[in-house]
């Protein structure tokens, strides 16, 4: 998860892509060239001119486009993990900075899980390697 940020007052979509793209920029310190967007982000007016928005449902995009369009799908299960996993189903802080400040703790919960994960497939990964090494060793 590279950015989340709680939004108010129900915005259109579109107009918080280039918040979106900001914020990414900001944090990974570099901006995107290509950004693939669900048609609620319709209206190109609220696409910024330096990065290639593309809707999903277009027609006639190469097959690697088409790919990263399939990929964007796979997001919207993620955001509801998120939601159900990290406790996004009611907010129990107070106000517009109690609902930035949930939203940015189930991020950084989503993210140092998946950390944990990784790290824990490393570890038991090279246990499994050793274990072998040592068959093998007392097998010659």
């Amino acid at each position: 998860m590279v950015g989340i940020d709680a939004v108010h007052g129900n915005p259109y979509d579109g107009h918080t892509l280039k918040q979106s793209i900001n914020q990414m920029e900001k944090i990974i310190g570099m901006r995107p060239e290509q950004v693939f967007v669900d048609k609620g982000y319709r209206g190109s007016v609220n696409h910024p001119e330096d990065v290639e928005v593309f809707l999903s449902g277009r027609r006639g995009l190469k097959l690697s486009l088409k790919k990263w369009l399939r990929r964007r799908s796979a997001i919207e299960p993620i955001i509801g993990h998120i939601k159900h996993d990290h406790r996004m189903e009611r907010n129990y802080l107070l106000g517009q900075e109690g609902d930035r400040i949930n939203a940015i703790l189930s991020g950084s919960a989503f993210n140092l899980r998946k950390l944990m994960r990784a790290f824990f497939l490393f570890v038991f990964n090279l246990d499994i390697f050793d274990q072998q090494k040592n068959i093998q060793m007392k097998m010659a």
